[in-house]
């Protein structure tokens, strides 16, 4: 299979172009990471997804670590932002 996506990859936003309607992972700044449907992207790396999940790491006062998370039906995300973008992993 990794021959067959080779082919079809010429620069690195072939990529993206390979995971739309999939499930992707993305990093953004701050400490923030989204898991969700990729729709639409654009060459800033502006992306458009649904069924997000975005999971927030936060430090308390004792310097412990604490997840946040929510879910949104539909989210744009702007491409200065990002950081990494990845096939979502599988179960």
């Amino acid at each position: 299979m990794a021959d067959a996506l080779a082919g079809d990859v010429q620069e690195p936003l072939d990529l993206i172009r390979l995971s739309l309607s999939e499930r992707i992972f993305v990093k953004l700044r701050g400490d923030r990471e989204l898991t969700g449907v990729l729709h639409a992207y654009d060459g800033h790396m502006n992306l458009i997804m649904s069924e997000v999940e975005e999971t927030v790491t936060l430090v308390d006062e004792a310097g412990g670590l604490q997840l946040a998370k929510r879910e949104m039906p539909m989210l744009f995300v702007r491409g200065d932002g990002v950081i990494l973008v990845s096939p979502a992993a599988r179960a």
